[in-house]
């Protein structure tokens, strides 16, 4: 079982930065999968980004590569999301997953945890 808990959003005007962090429960956090997606009002949840076991391989949504950087820290049982270039279409509540599945990529199917979520809002 794993707990997940999310921080760092917030009101950002255009082209400006935000990081998300999602402080993970469990001592075994270094065995799953961590992503974020996102869901703006009136629309489907969207897959934003996906971390290995590792730290070694990353995989992004096409609206979000070259912007969005996905890191984790594994002493600190801690997955980021540093979000630079913000767009007002970024708007949405990011939600933090982890998923035991050492493949899982994030874009296939839901994850088997989520984050309670964190607003982010983009000013134009």
């Amino acid at each position: 079982q794993v707990q997940l808990v999310e921080s760092g959003g917030g009101l950002v005007q255009a082209g400006g930065s935000l990081r998300l962090s999602c402080a993970a429960s469990g001592r075994t956090f270094s065995r799953y999968v961590m992503g974020w997606f996102r869901q703006a009002p009136g629309k489907e949840r969207e897959f934003v980004a996906a971390i290995s076991w590792s730290g070694g391989s990353t995989y992004y949504g096409d609206s979000v590569k070259g912007r969005f950087t996905i890191s984790r820290d594994k002493g600190k049982n801690t997955a980021y999301l540093q979000m630079n270039s913000l767009k007002p279409e970024d708007t949405a509540v990011y939600y933090c997953a982890a998923d035991s599945d050492p493949y899982y990529r994030g874009y296939d199917r839901s994850p088997d945890y989520w984050g309670q979520g964190t607003q982010v809002t983009v000013s134009s």
